[in-house]
This record gives structure tokens, C-alpha cells and sequence, in this order.
């Protein structure tokens, strides 16, 4: 019997060996007890031994197979981690492994590194943003010191346009409200953290995104152009900037329309100032012509009273910390009116200073202004420059006044006084004569008043007053400077003088470019027409681009390039938009039809009234020239009273007719060939000029040449 064995039988005995084996495939090690027990068991059953038995596992590996309870063969997975029926392998999971967030023994550091790109950041955007922020915050506190501040710390002063169209962009689709304190933030900006440049900079952004504006603002034009006028009113704009602005503009842009709303609504109408000052229903704070009257009030009363702490006050009360250069420019002023008053003057400035409401740029902004008008100051106060002098280095030694802004100022006015004082009065004289010409049109008068200045040796500083004056106007002063110039030429100018007064232009362009947005254009502009009106040569060209600096010399090239251009003399001469504008070949056909219709009709009147219209005084002398040959063609005298009257009304000049009877001279011995008497004629005609006194003393006639000879 088998009773030695126990009570288990021998299937038993196989049952409990397999259960075991499956008990203890947890574990990992590849030679554990357990695993050598199952791989002594499926070599017993597969017929694994050495024999040529065939496995019941068709050949694959048996390792990778295991028995069920059923006692059936599985396949297990790799890694012992079981099959079907058994308990798999531990800390097993049905899916890939992964990071719980929300677990307590979460770790951030076993996630995967994963690489992201990412933007780099346009500091342009940052400050759009970060101003819009300042802004709003602004039109909440109404705190323009706060604002000030702000923009100050931010820094990125290259960026201070953006701010200017940013700031009148959020302003317009709110109240009137926001729009006032708009204005009165610029005013306040002005100067001591932005410039006057970038004001004008940022005008420009917000007039060329007009269009986009007018998209959500119906009345985007209206506001834009009161925000100009105000700005002008202001004095941080100045009135030429709408000029210029509107040559950067598409004429059908809302921009375009903006500005020209601005100039014939707002600026254009009787007590503009004021209207626009209160257009947005009064000011939140004082207005410029406000603040300069109690400044000026003020300071009156406290010259009377003598009482410091009391106009401090009242300075502090006015709250226009960004206009405190008014108070010292007035205060000085006061101070040189009144001997008496200088030594408390002089005592307020020191306070304010040394107290702090009236900051050091205000200060040097305030001597710098009263420098700029010392000299109409001194038409009203004799002493006005010596009081200054002695003003500037108190102010240096009691602490008050910037040492080097102190003293650049005094050597500016050193540097002024130290100019001719001929020169001075001429300039201030020509800038008259000019500021006449361009309202009455008369070319005669002009050289009558210059001649009487009796200084043709500055003829070259009146060229450049009379062309700088004319870059700041508009087209019909420009033609009206080219045509001028053509005249003077003739009548009194040399070549030397136009050379010399347009190298005076060039060398001070930089400065001109300051107020003139497109000077070197215009200047190109004038070098070009003077040569094609003959008063220039191109060789003068040459001359004047040799004398000027390298950087200027690009203004000759463009110049020249525009005289190469194809049909350059009928473009230049309309380059202005009209005016006179005929081409030469025009003006000498209409010049003929004229004295035609007047030979046909005999109307004095009606002739010079054509010759007047033609508004080409400086090529009369074409008038002259074809008024003879016609008279010694036809054989009719009356040409000659035609002449006899222009002359007398002063529509043809003594140069212009010396210059007619000239081209006739020259021109004698061609004329001859088909006016077999041309000679003769022209000697009779000669003899009753000179007897009329049209002609220059010095004028020698065809009869008198052959007699010299």
C-alpha cells in the first residue's frame, strides 16, 4: 500500500505542485526555486529531456507557457507577468504608465522634457500696452503729475509718438471729459518730456490712421481736426505743421480732410482761440490765456505787496506746473521794466527754485524763452540784453539756474551782438519788403525799396529771406519768389549774389529742416527753376555744390537730376501747381497774339491788362523785342505808344527795355534779311527811346557801335 505516502494520491500530489508553482510567479528573480521548479516540470511533461518526443507546445519556447488549474497549456507574457487565468506580474496596469497630477507623491521632475517654442516679445507692443494702462488710469485720477511720472519712469523716449496717437486715439470715442484732459496732458507733456518733433510725430501716426479710425468714430474727422486746432492753440503745434502735414497726405484721405477742417472751421474763425479753448464744454483746468493773465496778475500784486509766501501760493494755486516757464519769463520781464522790482523778482525765482514747484528745466526754459525775444524786448526796454547779462550769472551764483544752460545762453546773445548791426536792420527791412510782395504782387516797388537800402552788397542774404520765407507759405508764394528772382536778376542782381545767397541756403538747411519738413525738396526745387529761368547756369551748379558740405551737396544732385529729366523746363516752370507757370515757347505765343489783337483793336488798356495777366514781368523784355519788329514789319508807330504807356504805368521796367532794345541790336543784321529798313527803323525807334528815357544811360545803339568802330 501506499499509506507510507500520506493520504494524498499521486494527483493530488500533481495539483498541489502546480498550484504551488503558480503562487510563486511573483516573483522577479529568473532563477528563483520556483522557476526551476516549472522548468523541471515542462521538461517532464514536454519531453524536453534529450528524448525525441514532440512538445505539446509545437516547438516555440517553452518558458514562455504554463499550465491552468484545468490543467490546460497557456502562453504567458514576457516578464512572467502571466496570461489568461493568472495573477500577472506586480504593480501591473492594463495601459501605459502615467503621472497623476492630483497625487499626493506627484513629482514634477519624473515628467518628460518636451522642447516649446515661444514668440520673442516686440518691446513696441509692451509699451503700447503698458501706456494704454497709464492712460486710463489718467482719465480716472486726472492726475497729469501722476501721468508725467509715469511715462518718465517708463522710459523708451524713441517710442513717445505712440504715446501722443494713442493717447488722442483712446480720447476720441469718449466725452468731452477725456478729450479736455487729452489737451491739457499734452500741454503739460510738452516740452519737458516730449519734444515739440515727436508731438508733430505722433500728430502725423494719428492723421495717416484716420481712415481706419473713422471705421467705429463716425466723427473721427471733426474731433481729429479740433484736437489739431487745440494743439495749435496751445502752442505745442506750430500753424506751419498743418501745411506740411498735408503734403505727407493722399488729398482723399480723412487726414487730409481733418486738417482743412481744422484750418477753415476752427482756425480760420474770429476769436478761434477762445472758441476751441471751451469747444469741449470748458476746461477742467486753466486755459493758456488764463493762466498767462493771473500770472501776470499775480505778479503785479506781489510787486506791490512785497509779500513772497503769498505769491508762492498763488503760483501753487494755478496748477499748471507744465506752463511755469511763463511765471519766469514773465517775472524777468517785470523785473527789467522796473528797476525797483528787480531785487523781489530775483527773490520769488530763488524761492520757487529752492522750494521745488518750479522744477530747473522750467527755469532753463523760461531764461531760454526771454533770450529768444530780447531783441523785440529791447525795442520797449533800451536795457533789456545788459539787464539780462547781469540777471544770468546772479541767478548761476545763487544756486537757482543751471550753471551750463546759464551760460550757453549768455553766449548766444554775445554771438548775436557781435553781428553786423547793418545786417541785422537789412534783414528786418527785407523781411518787410518781402512780407509786402507777397501781398501786392509789385515787382517795381520791390526794387525801388531795395535800391534804397542802398546795401547791394548783402543782396545775397535778401535771396535767402526772401526763398526761406517762401518754403513756409504756399505754392503761390513759391512761384512768386521764382518769378521775383528772375526779375532781380536782371535788374539788380548779379550772378555772384544768386550764387552766393543759395550757398547761404544750403549751409543753413539743417536748421531750416527743423521747421521745414521738406526743406531739401523745396530747395532742390528753387536751384532747378533758376536755372531753367536763366537765372542760374548749370555751371553755377557745379560751383555751389563744391562750396556747400558733402551732406547738403545732395540737394545740388537732386537738382540736377531734376533739370535732366525729360520735359524738365515745362515741369519745373508749373512745379508749383501754376502760378505763372508758362513754358517759354507758351509765353512768347500768348506775347504775340497780345500785341496781334492789340495792333487789330488799338485798346491800350485791354493790352497791358493781357501783359499784367501774363505775370511774367521778368520776360517783358520778349514784350519789347516783338513790339519793335512787329512795328518795323507793318510800319505802325503805335506799337511804340503801347511801349510809351507800359513804361509810364510801370509794366516794363528801364532793365527790361534795355534788355528788348538788346535783343533787337544783336539780332539786327538776321532782321535785316527779311526787313530790308530793319536798320534804320531801329536807329528811329532808338533815338525816341533814349529821348523817353526808357533806356539804361550806359546803353550803346547799333549807330553808335559803328561810329566806335
Amino acid at each position: 500500500m501506499a499509506s507510507s505516502e500520506g493520504f494524498l494520491t499521486e494527483g493530488q500530489r500533481e495539483m498541489m505542485k502546480i498550484a504551488t508553482q503558480n503562487a510563486e510567479v511573483l516573483s522577479s528573480s529568473p532563477k528563483s526555486p520556483s522557476s526551476l521548479l516549472m522548468e523541471h516540470y515542462v521538461k517532464a511533461t514536454g519531453g524536453g529531456g534529450g528524448g525525441g518526443g514532440k512538445s505539446t507546445t509545437g516547438g516555440v519556447a517553452s518558458k514562455n507557457y504554463k499550465r491552468t488549474h484545468s490543467g490546460k497549456v497557456v502562453r504567458m507574457k514576457k516578464d512572467g507577468a502571466g496570461g489568461k487565468g493568472t495573477w500577472g506580474k506586480l504593480i501591473d496596469t492594463d495601459g501605459e504608465p502615467h503621472l497623476d497630477r492630483n497625487d499626493p507623491n506627484y513629482d514634477s521632475g519624473e515628467e518628460p522634457y518636451e522642447l516649446v517654442g515661444s514668440t520673442m516679445c516686440d518691446p513696441l507692443d509692451e509699451y503700447k500696452k503698458t501706456v494704454a494702462s497709464i492712460i486710463e488710469e489718467y482719465f480716472g485720477t486726472c492726475d497729469v503729475d501722476m501721468a508725467a511720472s509715469d511715462l518718465r519712469e517708463l522710459g523708451s523716449r524713441q517710442y513717445l509718438p505712440y504715446f501722443v496717437k494713442r493717447l488722442v486715439s483712446m480720447a476720441m470715442d469718449r466725452h468731452d471729459k477725456e478729450k479736455e484732459m487729452t489737451s491739457v496732458l499734452l500741454s503739460a507733456l510738452y516740452a519737458d518730456i516730449i519734444s515739440s518733433t515727436q508731438i508733430s510725430q505722433g500728430f502725423i501716426m494719428l492723421l495717416e490712421s484716420a481712415d481706419d479710425l473713422a471705421v467705429d468714430i463716425l466723427d473721427a474727422v471733426d474731433i481729429i481736426a479740433l484736437f489739431l486746432a487745440r494743439a495749435v492753440v496751445d502752442d505745442i503745434l506750430p500753424p506751419v505743421f498743418l501745411t506740411k502735414a498735408k503734403k505727407l497726405l493722399p488729398a482723399t484721405s480723412k487726414g487730409f480732410q481733418a486738417i482743412q477742417t481744422a484750418e477753415k472751421s476752427y482756425l480760420s474763425a474770429p476769436h478761434h482761440a477762445e472758441l476751441v479753448e471751451k469747444r469741449w464744454g470748458g476746461s477742467t483746468r486753466t486755459t493758456v490765456e488764463e493762466a498767462k493773465r493771473k500770472i501776470t496778475d499775480l505778479l503785479r500784486e506781489y510787486v506791490e505787496s512785497g509779500n513772497t509766501v503769498e505769491a508762492c501760493r498763488c503760483i501753487r494755486e494755478l496748477d499748471v506746473p507744465f506752463f511755469h516757464h511763463e511765471v519766469v519769463k514773465r517775472a524777468l520781464i517785470l523785473g527789467m521794466e522796473t528797476q525797483a522790482s528787480e531785487h523781489l523778482i530775483m527773490k520769488l525765482l530763488k524761492e520757487a527754485s529752492e522750494e521745488g514747484f518750479i522744477s530747473s528745466s522750467q527755469m532753463v526754459k523760461g531764461f531760454a524763452r526771454l533770450s529768444e525775444s530780447l531783441d523785440d524786448l529791447a525795442l520797449d526796454i533800451p536795457s533789456a540784453k545788459a539787464t539780462f547779462r547781469s540777471l544770468v550769472p546772479r541767478a548761476i551764483s545763487e544756486g537757482w539756474l543751471d550753471n551750463s544752460s546759464g551760460m550757453s545762453l549768455i553766449e548766444e546773445d554775445k554771438n548775436i551782438d557781435e553781428d553786423d548791426e547793418k545786417v541785422r536792420c537789412y534783414k528786418e527791412e527785407a523781411v518787410a519788403i518781402i512780407h509786402e510782395y507777397f501781398l501786392s504782387d509789385d515787382i517795381p516797388e520791390l526794387i525801388r525799396s531795395l535800391e534804397d537800402l542802398a546795401a547791394p552788397e548783402l543782396n545775397p542774404v535778401f535771396l535767402k529771406k526772401l526763398i526761406t520765407l517762401a518754403m513756409d507759405r504756399k505754392n503761390r508764394e513759391k512761384e512768386m519768389a521764382s518769378v521775383l528772382l528772375s526779375a532781380l536778376h536782371i535788374e539788380i542782381f548779379s550772378s555772384e549774389d544768386i550764387v552766393n545767397g543759395f550757398v547761404m541756403l544750403l549751409e543753413s538747411a539743417e536748421d531750416t529742416a527743423l521747421d521745414i519738413l521738406d526743406a531739401s525738396n523745396e530747395l532742390a526745387l528753387f536751384l532747378a527753376r533758376a536755372v531753367i529761368d536763366d537765372v542760374l547756369v548749370p555751371l553755377n551748379l557745379e560751383e555751389i555744390g563744391n562750396r556747400v558740405p558733402p551732406q547738403n551737396g545732395e540737394t545740388v544732385g537732386m537738382a540736377r537730376s531734376l533739370i535732366s529729366a525729360r520735359h524738365a523746363g515745362e515741369r519745373l516752370l508749373r512745379c508749383w501747381g501754376g502760378g505763372t507757370g508758362w513754358a517759354v515757347e507758351d509765353a512768347k505765343d500768348k506775347i504775340q497774339k497780345l500785341l496781334e489783337e492789340y495792333e487789330s483793336g488799338g485798346v491800350v488798356k485791354e493790352a497791358c491788362r493781357c501783359i499784367r495777366d501774363l505775370g511774367m514781368p521778368f520776360f517783358n523784355h520778349e514784350v519789347v523785342k516783338k513790339g519793335l519788329v512787329m512795328a518795323m514789319e507793318k510800319k505802325n508807330d503805335g506799337m511804340l505808344d503801347l511801349l510809351e504807356v507800359c513804361f509810364g504805368e510801370g509794366l516794363i521796367t528801364t532793365n527790361q527795355m534795355t534788355k528788348g532794345f538788346s535783343r533787337i541790336k544783336d539780332g539786327i543784321d538776321d532782321l535785316a534779311l527779311d526787313i530790308p529798313n530793319a536798320r534804320e527803323k531801329y536807329d528811329l525807334y532808338l533815338g525816341r527811346a533814349k529821348k523817353m528815357g526808357w533806356l539804361l544811360p550806359g546803353f550803346v545803339g547799333a549807330e553808335d557801335s559803328a561810329a566806335a568802330c
